[in-house]
Parts: C-alpha cells; sequence; structure tokens
C-alpha cells in the first residue's frame, strides 16, 4: 500500500528533471530544480508519516521553508552577473 503512493510522486519528479535537462534557459532551470527540491520534501514528509518517524519530516518541512529561497537567491546573483558582463 505504501509503495502505492509513492510510486506516482516519484514519476512527477521525473518531469522536472527533463525540464531541466533539456532547456537553455537559466530561468527554467532554476524553476525546474525549485520544483525538484519541492516535490523531494513532499516525499519526504509523505515517507516521515507512513514510518511515523517526525525527525525525517522536521527536515522535510526546513527543506520547503528556506531551501527555495535560496535557489531563487542563487538565480538573482547568476541574472546579476550575465547583466554586468
Amino acid at each position: 500500500m505504501n509503495n502505492l503512493i509513492l510510486i506516482p510522486m516519484l514519476l512527477a519528479l521525473i518531469i522536472p528533471i527533463y525540464e531541466a535537462w533539456k532547456d537553455e534557459s537559466i530561468w527554467q532551470t532554476m524553476l525546474a530544480f525549485a520544483s525538484i527540491s519541492s516535490k523531494t520534501a513532499i516525499i519526504a514528509l509523505v515517507v516521515s508519516v507512513l514510518r511515523d518517524d517526525w525527525m525525517i519530516g522536521v527536515v522535510a518541512a526546513i527543506i520547503l521553508s528556506v531551501g527555495n529561497a535560496g535557489l531563487m537567491l542563487l538565480a538573482q546573483i547568476i541574472k546579476r552577473m550575465r547583466e554586468t558582463s
């Protein structure tokens, strides 16, 4: 039963991985990586509930709240570096 929940989630994770691989735009790539980060954090939350292990859930909550902010900051820095050169 647990695998039936995780298999579609893992299949949905393949979509942004493919998008990051094929696209040349830095914004599309960063958006794909942010999507991957969010999806893996949600998968970690589901796994933590299924295993009744709240330590994994705490880490996933931190990734959800802080992880994408750092990724968007990196995208802004790369954009500014391209504008100056």
